[in-house]
């Protein structure tokens, strides 16, 4: 059984007057509760591939499947309410609102599906509590270290319950210390509370977290093998 998965996936993007393939045929697989690491040199087409499969980037041929549904297939409104909904997405920049405090970013994208202000407040204070953030809850960004305001991305990306959970680069920006924190708690949510997470990243100890890593090579997935030991 698959949560997501890609079947003969491309995309190719104009460059001038030439073209430049930067996927090509990729067929990937993700079950639920697994912790995928997609890796590969800068231009192997990691970060594309994700932005496919998180329904950011319409793919040039082939489907992206999230629960069955093709994301290929909807309409813009259609695939921005699974976006909205069913995944969730942190980056590199934690992206957090500046003018809202913590607890307020991570509610937002309950408010911008209309849920009522009490509960996507209690909500909120849910996922920071699952992050170890909730002593932070009425901090604004400025007011937090790098680290914690990634540890509220990831809060904002798990708010609203989603099927999976993208993350590209997200110790890109941090230490050494705080990227060990973020990505032993991305390991903590997927052996704890079954949560699907598919992680781009360039950094073998960080890819080395997961259970599986996936490596990409000019566009095409190189190797697909389990980590040892996981």
């Amino acid at each position: 059984m698959s949560i997501l998965r890609t079947e003969q996936l491309e995309k190719t993007f104009a460059a001038g007057e030439a073209e430049v393939t930067a996927v090509r045929g990729v067929d990937l697989t993700v079950a639920p509760a697994e912790f995928v690491a997609i890796t590969g040199a800068s231009g192997s087409g990691k970060s594309t591939l994700l932005h496919m499969l998180g329904g950011i980037t319409r793919p040039s041929s082939g489907r992206v499947l999230l629960e069955g549904v093709d994301l290929a297939g909807l309409s813009d409104d259609a695939l921005a309410a699974i976006r909205r909904r069913r995944i969730g997405f942190v980056f590199q920049r934690y992206n957090l609102l500046p003018e809202l405090s913590l607890v307020e970013n991570v509610a937002l994208p309950l408010a911008l599906d209309g849920v009522a202000p009490a509960a996507g407040e209690a909500a909120a204070r849910a996922a920071l509590e699952a992050v170890g953030m909730a002593h932070r809850a009425t901090h604004r960004p400025d007011e937090l270290s790098g680290g914690e305001q990634q540890r509220g991305a990831i809060a904002r990306a798990l708010v609203t319950a989603p099927a999976v959970v993208l993350a590209d680069e997200p110790t890109g920006a941090l230490d050494s210390e705080n990227s060990g924190r973020v990505v032993e708690l991305l390991r903590r949510l997927v052996d704890g509370r079954g949560q699907t997470v598919v992680l781009v990243t360039h950094d073998p100890s960080v890819a080395g977290a997961a259970r599986r890593i996936v490596r990409m090579r000019d566009g095409r997935i190189e190797s697909d093998s389990a980590v040892g030991g996981r």
